[in-house]
């Protein structure tokens, strides 16, 4: 396995915490608000690094990879209103945030290289 299929499930593994800590949530209007918000963002970046490795250009790769970074960010900021609104304690969100900020890194890093790599090759071309 490459880094691509290791980054697939690293982001899919991601995206089944995120669905158990959308269940686990209490069931108050704005933990209802917030969760599907979370949800939404912390599956997408599963979806969307999957459809990355399956792009048909280089453009097309790093647009994929542009939106998979927006919405392991967006996740972060839910993780930090859930907690900073009270509704879960930190310490039971303290993982799955170092998670998400690794990943949102991961997907930075990745973005960049893929940026500086066109850049060469617009350079030698």
């Amino acid at each position: 396995m490459g880094f691509n299929d290791d980054f697939k499930e690293r982001t899919k593994k991601f995206a089944l915490r995120i669905i158990k800590l959308y269940q686990a949530l209490p069931k108050t209007e704005e933990s209802r608000i917030m969760g599907r918000q979370i949800l939404r963002s912390g599956t997408s970046v599963a979806a969307n690094f999957r459809a990355a490795t399956r792009a048909r250009s280089k453009r097309e790769f790093n647009s994929k990879l542009c939106i998979c970074h927006e919405e392991a960010d967006e996740t972060l900021f839910w993780i930090e209103m859930l907690v900073d609104s009270g509704i879960i304690e930190e310490s039971k969100i303290h993982d799955l945030f170092g998670e998400a900020l690794s990943i949102t890194k991961m997907i930075a890093v990745s973005l960049r290289t893929s940026r500086n790599n066109d850049k060469k090759k617009d350079i030698k071309g």
